[in-house]
């Protein structure tokens, strides 16, 4: 258990939150949500220690053990990725090295049994004859192959370093564990893995996480961290937002009387508890949500973008052919022999290990980079628009308000009041929408493209992860938008219930020609024949 007294942080003017009383206990997975700057990450660092707070104090059982998961990729560059895992439980890590140094004196004396002894008796309390092979075991279901164990952490790459520091937060079952977005620049087999181990995890579990499936698939409950106060909810993220929405219609239809919004209320949780996990935390999530009352539902202040893309023209039945597009870049060829035919209402999800594939293959549909070979034609009755991954192209250096700037890509010579309305929508509401393009943060510039791209009225869309820098709010509205799109698109992105929700096909760019398969995302995962398929066509040479 984890026990949160009074604590309140401020930086300068700006109150991130005050009065915090909460008790995160174990056997639950608690997921810490917020827009963007509520601070999540820093109530992380407050409940580690990192931070201290400006009132108040957190306080665990003396004997309990706390885990994080480590931020900076390089902390452990002259170490071996084995014992860097190891190094998660700070205690047995110093005690082996207190008994190998003991170990290895030549002048072994009386005292010096006596404290190996003692030492060998604790190490054996905190498990360690099982270290190594439990190390092990984390490492392999992260996907780190045992010839790397021996490795220095210098010697691997970036997202094999991302796995050894997260199967070092989860090493030695820490009694709390702290993980702030351990899903970011993951596989899904390893996401996958996670999901299992944290699933079945006995012990208390923070987590921040963009990725709403995760967030669905592990936590029993969300701590929402609104008004500068956090709120703990039972169930997952979904029931989360649907139920806050639930309570924002309740509160807007003031007439309706308290019996009908019990009924509603009742008729929700069983529709939702029906569709609950499968997971072993199911049952007893269901017995907690049997008990909630209107009181327990709030309305929140989050401020959710509007996403709708309408297609000016309709679409006619001949959308996209695509021939045998080959492409090298830097001497690696990412497209071999691409060809696939677009019909009409497909939506695409793009997916693979290699994220240079998908891009060019974007690009070159965009019309912005030449194939070495093949061929591809759109449909005379279509009209694409086309969100890149680096958007900087369009903001870089420009003196432009986001009024002056959306001017520049509507069809028609809207009015001030028009584009103003429009950028309200996309949360630029007042003087917002009076800011210089040049200086938007990352989310606020994904929020012009999407603007830009539905001022186009095209019936094709192209998107290559228009997710990345956005929040949960922005997300849920994109997916939502993308979901109600009359036309086609392809897209990629790594959001798993953005693809599962939005996909109806699911081509895989693999080292070895593509797998194109009609079908949702979690049909496509959860086919055994198909996933042997890719494994076959990522391993050939």
């Amino acid at each position: 258990m984890i026990t949160v007294q009074d604590v309140s942080l401020r930086f300068g003017d700006k109150k991130l939150f005050e009065d915090i009383n909460l008790k995160f206990t174990p056997g639950n997975c608690y997921g810490l949500i917020g827009a963007n700057g509520a601070g999540k990450s820093t109530f992380i660092k407050v409940l580690s220690g990192e931070l201290e707070a400006q009132t108040g104090h957190v306080s665990m059982p003396p004997d309990a053990r706390m885990a994080i998961l480590k931020q900076n990729h390089f902390e452990y560059e002259e170490h071996e990725v084995l014992k860097t895992v190891i190094m998660g439980h700070a205690r047995l890590y110093e005690v082996m090295q207190e008994k190998d140094a003991i170990y290895m004196k030549a002048d072994f004396s009386d005292e010096d049994g006596m404290k190996a002894a003692e030492l060998e008796g604790e190490f054996a309390e905190l498990n360690g004859w099982e270290a190594e092979s439990e190390a092990a075991i984390l490492l392999k279901g992260l996907g780190i192959s045992e010839d790397l164990h021996t490795k220095k952490m210098a010697d691997i790459t970036g997202s094999e370093k991302v796995k050894v520091l997260l199967a070092q937060s989860l090493f030695g079952k820490p009694d709390v564990l702290l993980l702030d977005e351990p899903t970011n620049h993951l596989d899904i087999q390893a996401i996958r893995w996670l999901e299992d181990f944290l699933i079945n995890f006995e012990n208390t579990v923070i987590v921040v996480s963009h990725d709403r499936h995760f967030l669905n698939k592990v936590c029993t409950h969300i701590a929402d961290l609104d008004f500068g106060k956090i709120q703990i909810y039972v169930g997952n993220y979904d029931f989360w937002y649907e139920s806050s929405q639930l309570a924002q219609r309740m509160a807007s239809d003031a007439n309706k009387k308290k019996e009908e919004k019990i009924k509603e209320l009742q008729s929700f949780i069983a529709r939702f508890s029906a569709n609950a996990s499968k997971s072993k935390q199911a049952t007893s999530r269901k017995k907690m949500l049997d008990k909630i009352t209107l009181d327990d539902i709030r309305p929140s202040s989050r401020k959710y973008p509007y996403v709708h893309f309408k297609a000016e023209r309709e679409i006619g039945n001949d959308l996209l052919r695509v021939d045998e597009l080959t492409k090298t870049i830097d001497d690696v060829k990412v497209l071999d022999n691409v060809s696939f035919i677009m019909n009409k209402d497909d939506k695409i999800a793009l997916v693979g290990t290699n994220e240079i594939a998908k891009t060019t293959l974007f690009k070159i549909l965009a019309g912005e980079m030449e194939p070495d070979s093949g061929s591809f034609k759109w449909g005379v009755t279509t009209s694409q628009a086309y969100f890149p991954k680096d958007n900087s192209e369009y903001f870089e250096g420009s003196d432009l308000t986001l009024v002056e700037w959306l001017r520049q890509y509507s069809p028609e010579d809207e009015s001030e009041s028009f584009l103003r309305g429009f950028l309200g929508r996309m949360l630029f509401s007042g003087e917002e929408a009076l800011k210089k393009a040049s200086v938007l943060s990352g989310g606020e510039k994904v929020r012009c493209m999407l603007s830009k791209m539905m001022l186009s009225g095209s019936n094709v869309l192209l998107m290559d992860e228009p997710t990345n820098h956005l929040d949960l709010e922005s997300i849920t509205a994109l997916n939502n938008g993308m979901i109600n799109f009359k036309g086609s698109m392809i897209f990629a992105s790594h959001d798993h219930q953005f693809i599962q929700t939005v996909a109806n096909r699911i081509i895989d760019l693999t080292p070895n020609g593509i797998i194109d398969k009609e079908m949702t995302y979690d049909e496509y995962l959860e086919n055994d024949e198909i996933q042997k398929q890719v494994k076959e066509m990522y391993a050939a040479k």
